[in-house]
């Protein structure tokens, strides 16, 4: 089965010969050797570009276990291939290649050489890139499926889609499987095998338990905020007197490292400014959320709020969760919105909202946008609404579905 990815083919083909080593970074699984070849590859052929100047190496493949140890003999192997004009090198698993990164930066200083590289999670983090190249490369940030992309191979109705999504995500190969349980078991084992073994591999972490548990706890508090002192007060409650704080930071910046979640901050709206604690995560793939809690637990307006957030980030906004103080008679009260999200001079603030069936509960999700004096758009998203329309107040209530679909439904 073929899946188109335009957003990040196009921001390979944007970021094309320009001195940089781009690098393709995500979870497992989500994607990147695939947007390599065929869809970068087929691109470049289709653009003119002889396929003797596209060198292509899966690390991954048997017959290239020869350079695994061997970076001399790899580095003869690909100048020997390099031919007139501009070559295009891709390499697929690179982190299974000893010090890789000398590879890397020395063949920066081949002028006609343009350089695409993806690597595992297991030992190619973002974080990992930025400490090796020091500014040489260019990142792209691949992400599973997102519901368009899902939609664009899905056979049936949106509905129907919907469900499938908001139950096992949007992991490609999720796709090729008919039956609900093959997708259960494959996800589940995804998120054992490889996701958490990486990590238990890559930190020597001891404690495994606690790992577990900590995934548990962000699965289950979807749209909840919490902190690392949240937790730790937990086990200390359950009688858990070994364990110190500093383990459940780590633990947690562990499980954004593998992309596993992302930590959205929490920004004061009238005060301008960032509060240090406590935060929201939402899972990178909403059917590896649900793996790990052996698919209990699925609360649509939860998962609705995750998927929402997850379209943002694809999309390339910053986003961040809010904070609003209002002022009632003598007491002041915080109310939150959902997100706030930034992309150059754009900003909304956007809720999250599964009906608005009345209106006790229009106005109780409009209650803190309306309390918000600047003048940036403030949307609802929510399921159900046949058309966009506005408020009294002017807050745009846009369908689910309106958004998930269109690009640029956040301009109705």
């Amino acid at each position: 089965m073929q899946i188109n990815r335009p957003l990040y083919l196009d921001e390979l083909i944007a970021k094309r010969e320009n001195g940089l080593i781009k690098v393709i970074t995500g979870i497992r699984r989500s994607g990147k050797s695939y947007l390599l070849d065929p869809l970068f590859k087929n691109y470049l052929l289709a653009d003119g570009v002889p396929e003797s100047n596209i060198i292509k190496i899966e690390f991954d493949r048997v017959e290239n276990l020869q350079f695994h140890k061997a970076l001399e003999k790899l580095n003869n192997y690909i100048q020997s291939r390099i031919q007139k004009g501009t070559t295009y090198l891709l390499l697929d698993e690179i982190q299974l290649v000893e010090n890789f990164e000398f590879l890397l930066t020395g063949l920066l200083y081949q002028k006609n050489l343009d350089i695409y590289v993806t690597g595992s999670n297991s030992k190619f983090l973002s974080s990992d890139i930025i400490t090796e190249f020091r500014g040489r490369d260019d990142q792209v940030r691949m992400y599973p499926l997102s519901f368009k992309e899902f939609m664009s191979v899905y056979k049936g109705e949106k509905q129907d889609a919907w469900t499938d999504y908001l139950t096992f995500g949007g992991m490609p190969l999720t796709c090729s499987m008919k039956r609900d349980a093959d997708k259960a078991t494959y996800l589940k084992n995804l998120f054992q095998l490889t996701y958490f073994k990486d990590i238990v591999e890559r930190y020597k972490i001891k404690r495994e338990d606690v790992l577990a548990s900590i995934v548990n706890i962000l699965a289950s508090s979807i749209g909840a905020l919490t902190n690392p002192q949240k937790i730790y007060a937990t086990y200390q409650s359950s009688g858990e007197k070994e364990l110190s704080i500093n383990t459940i930071h780590s633990y947690l910046a562990f499980l954004e490292d593998a992309f596993i979640v992302e930590k959205a901050n929490r920004y004061d709206v009238k005060g301008r400014k960032y509060i240090q604690t406590p935060h929201k995560y939402y899972f990178s793939d909403i059917g590896l959320r649900n793996a790990c809690l052996n698919f209990r637990q699925q609360e649509e307006s939860h998962l609705m709020e995750n998927l929402i957030y997850n379209e943002l980030v694809i999309r390339g906004f910053n986003v961040d969760v809010g904070l609003v103080e209002i002022r009632e008679g003598n007491k002041r009260k915080q109310t939150e919105v959902d997100f706030i999200c930034n992309q150059g001079s754009a900003r909304y603030y956007i809720q999250s909202a599964l009906r608005l069936d009345t209106r006790e509960k229009t106005l109780q999700e409009s209650r803190s946008l309306q309390h918000i004096e600047d003048n940036f758009k403030k949307i609802i998203i929510v399921k159900g609404s046949e058309k966009p329309w506005r408020t009294e107040n002017g807050i745009l209530i846009l369908d689910v579905f309106d958004f998930l679909l269109d690009d640029e439904a956040l301009k109705f």
